[in-house]
Formats: structure tokens, sequence, C-alpha cells
């Protein structure tokens, strides 16, 4: 299907954007394909703010079935701009999909561009489009990255009309974080749009082109932080709205009314949730000053993942219930045969209860009745008697084997399980670097679609020697007993282990060896319960992974060695 092309508003500078291609206004009525390179290109020779002119060199004659490398063979021109190609690809080598950017050697962005992706991919966050090679070589420089075939982009997500509140609660907790871990490396994206933002189909989201976009297009910006913060919270108030945040049409949606100015999401569309109407304004710039009347601005994406981690934590929809049929029973079996049915609506008197037996057949009827209760009774207790001699007789033995009433009072009852609510989690680091610090809150959030997960190992199924074990402290807001652990898991296969110890703090003073260990348990499957093995009292658990199993290719990591924790629950 080919791309369409929208006119837009890029949020790192606000400039208009021109169709790319007659091709691409072909596309405007072919609706919106997912997971293209079809970002809303700003034509730089056309003056839309660029930092520097267009490239002299003119774009490299390729077409479909060139091969780069001899391993990249291009498919489908996706986006072509400016000196620059973007390609759906095919790496033979591995057999798998990728996206391609292709510029010449000597153009006035090569260098900027090389530099971008090899940044971009030193980061290695699996929450980012991962750069898989950055190459010179032909007169021609290219960067090739991961093509997601089952991701959708917020543009696309956004057609049939606003996201969920838990939905969009998701989007901005993810995105926000991502980005903050970038702007502690020093990487900046400066072309966040709904393009850009993508939801696979477990639920996660995942950003494509940190730093690479901007720079195949000479955009730079002073304030990296707040450009970004910006952009976030446009892609809120859009998620919210189904509206850009400008009086501009863009990413194929509908501008604010001109001369209104900026007004909060839940003025514009009924129904929106208030505190994320509030963190959207809180992030979007007007005059230079945030445009809530009520908190401060947030200017940096980690301000915007305090800001959200102050909110209440948004929980999924209950799945709505559907009683099951209600029996129904013949006139017959109602005793109302040969009455009307009841009509909707209409309160129907009780049937009056039926007269005694009064004839002489009622008469022996009930003499009848009565001496067969006599017989029974006499027969009860005859038998009674006799199970009571009997038991008497055997009192006398001393190697008794029945458990006796006495006994019965006097030993262990099972006492109820109760679930224990968790008040907070933190990753534990015993060594080296962190797994996905960020997404702790997905073991908890009620939602089996996302998830904490561990990084790819290459050897396993033992952690050692790469690391001791890796895992989450849980805050269970006060000391509680606990039973039983129920983990849910994304990954099956042999081996995964999983241990529970208790720990004085969500940052324990001590190590593995001086915690008291719970009790420990081994699963191949998507689930494990742990079961205490001893009587432990404590407010902070830590589930401690110490194996895992060999899982294939998804959307954050290559095959290997690697689990993530979907939900956790604890019971006393």
């Amino acid at each position: 299907m080919a791309e369409r092309s929208t006119a837009a508003v890029d949020v790192a500078d606000n400039s208009g954007d021109e169709p790319l291609t007659a091709q691409a206004d072909q596309a405007t009525a072919d609706g919106v394909a997912t997971n293209r390179e079809r970002d809303t290109d700003i034509d730089e020779a056309q003056g839309s703010g660029g930092t520097e002119g267009p490239g002299k060199a003119s774009p490299p004659e390729l077409h479909s079935g060139h091969k780069l490398a001899r391993r990249y063979r291009l498919e489908e021109c996706v986006t072509r701009l400016d000196g620059f190609s973007s390609w759906r690809a095919v790496d033979e080598k591995l057999r798998r999909a990728v996206g391609v950017h292709i510029l010449p050697a000597d153009h006035t962005r090569a260098r900027s561009v090389l530099a971008a992706a090899r940044s971009s991919a030193l980061l290695g966050d699996p929450r980012f489009v991962q750069v898989l090679d950055a190459v010179e070589e032909n007169d021609l420089v290219y960067v090739v990255h991961e093509w997601l075939p089952d991701a959708t982009e917020l543009t696309a997500l956004l057609a049939p009309g606003p996201l969920e509140p838990h939905d969009a609660y998701q989007m901005v907790s993810q995105v926000a974080s991502a980005m903050a871990a970038a702007h502690r490396e020093g990487l900046a994206h400066l072309r966040l749009n709904p393009n850009a933002v993508l939801r696979t189909s477990s639920g996660q989201w995942r950003i494509r082109g940190l730093a690479v976009n901007a720079a195949l297009r000479g955009i730079t910006s002073e304030t990296p932080q707040r450009t970004d913060t910006e952009a976030i919270g446009a892609l809120l108030y859009a998620g919210l709205t189904q509206r850009w945040p400008y009086d501009n049409d863009a990413y194929g949606l509908s501008g604010l009314p001109k001369d209104i100015g900026l007004i909060a999401p839940d003025q514009v569309r009924a129904g929106v949730h208030r505190g994320l109407s509030e963190l959207s304004m809180r992030a979007l710039v007007n005059d230079g000053a945030t445009a809530s009347r009520h908190e401060s601005a947030c200017t940096t994406p980690e301000e915007l993942v305090k800001a959200i981690g102050e909110m209440p934590r948004i929980r999924p929809p209950e799945p709505a219930f559907t009683a099951p049929p209600e029996y129904q029973r013949t006139t017959y079996q109602q005793g109302t045969y040969g009455r009307p049915a009841p009509h909707p609506g209409v309160t129907q008197p009780l049937p009056p209860p039926p007269p005694p037996l009064q004839s002489r057949t009622g008469k022996v009827l009930k003499w009848a009745v009565s001496a067969l209760l006599i017989a029974a009774l006499g027969l009860g207790s005859w038998q009674l008697a006799d199970a009571l001699m009997e038991r008497n007789n055997k009192s006398d033995d001393t190697n008794q084997t029945q458990t006796t009433d006495d006994n019965d009072k006097s030993g262990d009852k099972t006492k109820p399980v109760k679930p224990l609510s968790i008040a907070g989690a933190r990753e534990y680091v015993a060594s080296g670097d962190a797994q996905a610090p960020d997404d702790v809150q997905l073991t908890y959030d009620g939602n089996s679609s996302t998830y904490w997960r561990t990084k790819r190992y290459n050897e396993g199924p033992t952690l050692a020697p790469y690391k001791p074990g890796v895992g989450i402290v849980y805050d269970l807001g006060s000391a509680q007993k606990i039973s039983t652990a129920s983990i849910g898991l994304r990954y099956d296969g042999n081996n995964t282990t999983v241990k529970l110890y208790a720990t004085d703090s969500l940052s324990p003073s001590t190590g593995i060896d001086g915690m008291t260990e719970i009790g420990t348990a081994t699963t191949s499957g998507k689930s494990l319960t742990v079961k205490a093995s001893k009587s432990v009292k404590s407010r902070y658990v830590l589930l401690w992974i110490t194996a895992v199993p060999y899982a294939p290719t998804d959307g954050y990591s290559g095959a290997g060695y690697k689990q993530a924790v979907t939900d956790v629950t604890f019971k006393g």
C-alpha cells in the first residue's frame, strides 16, 4: 500500500510540511498503513526551518531489488526527500524485515546522520526501535534499523477515536520514561510525533527515529529536553482528544479552532480523564510558560515522569460481565401449568399455598408418612447405638489409629489465605547494570499484557556468572506473613527459577546472603507459584530470578536466555 502524507505541524519547529510525492497524495485515499516510515517530512528546500539547506548531492539511483553490502535487499521506497530516501528492506542473512535510510556520502548531513545512528545504537534501550547498522561504503551512507511488523503507529490508533484513559496513561508513562533515559545519555529525539510512536501487539509502546530522524532533516534545538517534553504533551493531548493541540491539521488529526488558543483536553471532549488532561497541559508550552494554570510546568522528561508518578495509577477497565442465560423451567415444572405466562414489568401474585389434606385419602397418607418416619428414626437410633458401642470397644485399644473429636479440636486447622496489597516496588541490582527499572510497576498493574523484563543473555539458563540473579523488591505496606507468591511469566521453557527472600527495605542493606529465604520454585510454563517453606513475616519481599529459559526474538530483543514478569500477587 502506498504511504499517506498529510499537511502537518512538526512539534520541533511548528513549521508547515509539504507533500512528498504525487504517489503520497494518491495514498491519502488509500488509508493509513501500519509500521511504515511515513514521517510527515519537512521539506527544507521550501524554507521550513531546518538548520541547513538541502544537500547538493542528488539522491542515489536505487531501485527495488538493489542490495547493500550483499545483504540488505531493498523492497519498497517509503520516503524520498531532500537527497535521502527510506526503504523497507530484507536482511537476507538473518531473514527478517528491516528499515534502511540511505543518503550520498557527500550529503551535507551524512556525517551527522552517522554520528546520531551510532549514538542511538549505543543506548541499546529496547523501548526504542533499535539501530542495527550504520555504514559508509561505495559513496553511500546507510542506517539500518528494526522493522516491527506487529506494531501500529499512534496515527493509525487514533483514526477511529481517542485512546481509553488507561491506554493514554500507559503511552505517556512509557514514552516519558524512555525519553528520560535517553536524555540522561545525552540523546534527544526532536521529531517525536504520532508517526514516531508505535504500540506493539503485546501492548508495549516503542519509539523510532531517536536522534536519527532529526539528523536526516537537519533539525536541532537549543532546548532539546523542553522540545521533547512538549512533544510528549502533544502526543498525550492527541491521545485524549483525537485533536492536534495547535491550529493546524497534522498527522491525520484536526487542529484546534483558530483564535481560541490552547484549551485543556477536558474542555475539548467530554469524559476526558481530569488528571491526564492537566498533565498534558503542564507539558505544553504557551508563550514560553506552561499551559496549565494550576500546576508548575514540566520542562524535562524527568520532571514529567515524576509528575506521572505522583498521579493515582489508572487501572485498566474491568471486562464487561455477561450474565449466563437464566435456566428456563417449563410452566409444568414451575407449577403454573394452565396459567398464562407472566408479562414483563407486571408483578405476579404468589400462588396460594395448597390446602391441607382434609380428605380421607389425605388422612391415610399422613398416617403412612408418620409410620415411615417413626421406623426410620428407630433404625437410625439402633445404628447409632451400635456405632457408639463399637467406638467404646475400640477406645480400650492402646494402638489407636483413628482421630477422635478431642484430637480434631486440638489439631491445627488450615487458615484461609488472603491477598496482600503491594504499596510499591523497586528493581534490585546485585551487580552490573539494571534490567528495566522503570517497568517494575507493570508487574502489579492488573494488566497481564504489560511486564518487566530481563536483558538477553548469550549463555544460560543459569544467569551466573553474568549475574548472581535479577529481581524486584516489593513493599507490602506493613509486615505480613507470606504464604505464597503467584507469578505470571512471558516466556515458557525449561529452567525458570524464582526465589523469595525477606529483606529490610526497598534498597536492602545486605546482599542475598544476609536475607532470609522464604521459598523457591522452578517451572517450564508461563506461571509459577512459590510456596513458603517456613513461616516468615516481612514488609519487604525480594523476588529473585536465578535461571531463565531460552526465548525467541521478539519486539524487544533477539533470541537468547531471558524472561519477563507480567503479574505478581502475594498471599498471606
